[in-house]
């Protein structure tokens, strides 16, 4: 039976490039940092970073949504620390706002602001959305 996100994995060409850039971003250091591969525990989720990318192309077919309490502000964030637009923030119906960013390694990294949506058991996925410094 599936349990839900456990975790989201970007492909990286440079991964203490992507490391450092995701540590600004997300305001924690990594829990599990390797050569092989970094990992962040993001609100209770895991966001990896492999430096593996034989016969993966960085692009757009897969968006791993993260949590956030206001998308605009983590858009700003993102983009001031150096990700690309890739979907400005957008009310998709009943409140809900969604947006995305490109990662300096070109994966989409997808940000929702869902106050509908609440994790079984209290937890609540958050990236730290701070002003934009």
């Amino acid at each position: 039976m599936f349990q839900g996100l456990r975790t989201v994995i970007h492909h990286v060409d440079d991964l203490t490039k992507a490391k450092e850039w995701y540590s600004r971003l997300l305001g924690v250091e990594p829990y599990f940092d390797e050569p092989f591969y970094v990992g962040f525990n993001v609100g209770g989720y895991e966001l990896g970073l492999d430096p593996d990318s034989r016969g993966v192309e960085s692009g757009t077919n897969v968006v791993a949504y993260w949590g956030v309490d206001d998308a605009a502000a983590a858009y700003r964030r993102a983009l001031a620390r150096g990700a690309t637009p890739h979907a400005e923030p957008r009310e998709v119906g009943g409140g809900i706002v969604v947006a995305a960013v490109t990662d300096p390694s070109g994966n989409v990294f997808g940000i929702i602001e869902n106050p509908h949506f609440k994790i079984e058991g209290g937890a609540q996925a958050v990236v730290n959305d701070a002003s934009a410094e």
